[in-house]
């Protein structure tokens, strides 16, 4: 089975993983969690690491940055990057992931194809990557989870949350806004389920285990 679970930062997502991993442990079945994140998978990750060790600090470092923002600037830099970052995500998500349910393992995926979209559509809005053919291709090579949760919160909420949790990058409550809108409308069009941020965790963990006996 794969469960893929996306949403807003603070909503509770990694709770639940604790929860279901914990819950697999005890019932003595592997399972393989994966975090992604598109340009953070493991692939794109280790050639940006050659790459800076070659150009040396030509790079940017990661998160937000004026380096960063001025190399976005160049058209073909933003397009050479997305392209190899979609190109790794075929990997992952269409070879690896693959593999793994093959051999018999539960998948428990951290963010997945859908947290990618959003940050696409936030971040490179003029490129309109979802119409691209190499995207529309993406969608459909790619393993589809049984279960898609999507968690919302309330945007103060998220906020207070990644306060206490000391998130590294954090999102403006502006970017929050943006994606709290395409979480909610990819609820509507039934790409995952709904979850409510502020629901107890043990009524989430409940829901979300009695779903795993659906496909046991």
């Amino acid at each position: 089975m794969i469960v893929a679970f996306s949403g807003l930062d603070g909503a509770g997502k990694s709770t639940q993983i604790e929860h279901l991993t914990q819950f697999l442990q005890e019932k003595n079945t592997k399972y393989y969690k994966f975090w992604s994140r598109i340009g953070y998978t493991p692939g794109f990750q280790y050639l940006k690491n050659i790459l800076r060790y070659f150009l040396n600090t030509k790079l940017p470092k990661t998160g937000n940055s004026p380096q960063r923002d001025m190399a976005f600037n160049n058209p073909m830099v933003r397009k050479i990057w997305i392209v190899i970052a979609i190109l790794d995500l075929f990997l992952f998500y269409g070879v690896w992931l693959r593999i793994l349910h093959f051999r018999g393992y539960y998948i428990i995926c951290d963010r997945y194809l859908l947290d990618s979209e959003i940050d696409l559509r936030i971040n490179f809005p003029t490129e309109n990557v979802p119409t691209w053919k190499l995207w529309k291709l993406l969608k459909i090579i790619i393993i589809k989870p049984n279960q898609n949760y999507i968690f919302t919160i309330p945007i103060s909420e998220s906020i207070n949350r990644s306060k206490q949790k000391i998130e590294p990058f954090p999102d403006s409550p502006k970017i929050l806004q943006i994606r709290l809108h395409y979480y909610r409308e990819a609820i509507q069009n039934k790409v995952g389920e709904n979850i409510d941020g502020l629901i107890s965790e043990n009524i989430t963990n409940l829901k979300i285990i009695n779903n795993l006996a659906k496909y046991s």
